[in-house]
C-alpha cells in the first residue's frame, strides 16, 4: 500500500500564489523604503495622478515666477542706487549755483558744472551685470545718453536729442496675469538735469557769460532764475526714486507669496508621492514576516503525509 501526502495540487498552487503576492508586497515595500516614493510609476499613484501632475506644474510655475521676480528685484535695487546718486548730483548743481549767488563769486562754477555733467552722463549710461544699459528701456544695447561733452550738449537744438533710449519700460510677470512695470528710462530721469546743464553751458558761452570771479548783474539774474530748475530736477528725481522703492516693495511682497505657494505645492506633491518612512519600514517588516510564514507553511505542507495521522 502506498501512503500519499495530504497536501493536494490545488493547495500547493494556492500557497504558491500566496508566496508570490507576499514577495511582491515585500518588493514594493523595499522600493518605497529605498526611494522614499510611494511608487516609481503612475500605476502606483492610482487616482491621484492628475492631482500630482497639477501640483507639480503649479510648483514649477511658482518657481519660474520666483526666478524672474528675483532678477527684477536685482534690477530695481540697481536702479535705486543709480537714481539716488543722480539726485545727489542734481542737488550739487543747485548748491553750486546758490553758493555762487550767495558769495557773488562764480570762481570754479563751470568746473563744478563740468564734473556734474560727467557724473550724470556716467549714471545715465550705467550697465547691469549682463552689460545691458539699465535705463535703456527696450533699447538696452545702446547708450541711452548719447552726448559726450558739455559743449556738445549746449549745441543741441533740443535737450531731448541727447537721449537715445527706447520708449518701452521693462516689465516682469510676478504671477498669472500680474505684470509689474520695473523699468526706468534715462530720458525720464535725466531730461530736467541736462536741461539745466545745457542752459548754464549755453549762457556761459554767450556774450554775457564767461563765469569767472565776481558775478555781473546779468549772471546773477540768470543763476537766480536757473537755480529753481536744478531744485525741481532734484525734487522730481527724489519722487522717481521713491516710486522705484514702491516697485521694489511690490516685487518683494510678490516674492514672499511665490515662496509660500511653491512650498504649498511642493507639500501637495510630497503628500502624494512620498511615503511616510516610519510607516513604510513597519509595512516592510510586516511583509517580510508574511513572506517567511508563507514559505514555512508551504514547506511543511510538502512534508505532511497520512503517516503523520496514523496511531503509533
Amino acid at each position: 500500500m502506498t501512503v500519499e501526502r495530504v497536501a493536494t495540487n490545488m493547495q500547493a498552487q494556492y500557497m504558491l500564489s500566496q508566496i508570490m503576492q507576499a514577495a511582491q508586497r515585500m518588493n514594493n515595500s523595499q522600493q518605497q523604503v529605498a526611494s522614499g516614493k510611494v511608487s516609481a510609476d503612475y500605476a502606483g499613484i492610482g487616482g491621484k495622478t492628475s492631482a500630482l501632475e497639477a501640483a507639480r506644474a503649479s510648483a514649477a510655475r511658482a518657481e519660474a515666477y520666483q526666478s524672474s521676480t528675483q532678477s527684477a528685484l536685482d534690477q530695481v535695487d540697481l536702479q535705486d542706487s543709480q537714481m539716488t546718486q543722480l539726485s545727489k548730483v542734481a542737488d550739487s548743481l543747485h548748491q553750486a549755483m546758490m553758493t555762487a549767488i550767495g558769495n557773488n563769486d562764480a570762481t570754479g562754477l563751470m568746473t563744478n558744472v563740468q564734473s556734474i555733467f560727467d557724473q550724470a552722463s556716467q549714471i545715465l549710461n550705467a550697465k547691469d551685470s549682463n552689460g545691458n544699459y539699465i535705463f535703456g528701456g527696450d533699447k538696452d544695447n545702446t547708450p541711452p545718453f548719447n552726448v559726450t561733452s558739455l559743449s556738445q550738449l549746449a549745441g543741441l537744438a533740443d535737450v531731448s536729442d541727447a537721449f537715445s533710449n527706447g520708449t518701452q519700460k521693462k516689465s516682469v510677470m510676478v504671477g498669472d496675469d500680474q505684470p509689474v512695470q520695473i523699468g526706468v528710462l534715462a530720458s525720464d530721469i535725466g531730461t530736467q538735469l541736462m536741461q539745466a546743464l545745457k542752459d548754464i553751458a549755453t549762457f556761459d558761452a554767450g556774450p554775457t557769460g564767461g563765469f569767472s570771479a565776481t558775478l555781473t548783474s546779468a549772471q546773477e539774474t540768470f543763476l537766480s532764475a536757473e537755480a529753481p530748475v536744478a531744485a525741481t530736477a532734484t525734487s522730481n528725481l527724489n519722487l522717481a526714486t521713491a516710486a522705484n522703492g514702491n516697485t521694489y516693495k511690490r516685487l518683494n511682497d510678490a516674492a514672499d507669496q511665490q515662496t509660500a505657494l511653491s512650498t504649498l505645492y511642493k507639500g501637495f506633491v510630497s503628500n502624494i508621492e512620498n511615503v511616510d518612512m516610519g510607516t513604510a519600514i513597519t509595512q516592510l517588516n510586516m511583509n517580510q514576516t508574511a513572506l517567511q510564514a508563507a514559505l514555512q507553511v508551504t514547506a511543511q505542507m510538502g512534508q505532511i503525509s497520512l503517516l503523520n495521522y496514523l496511531p503509533r
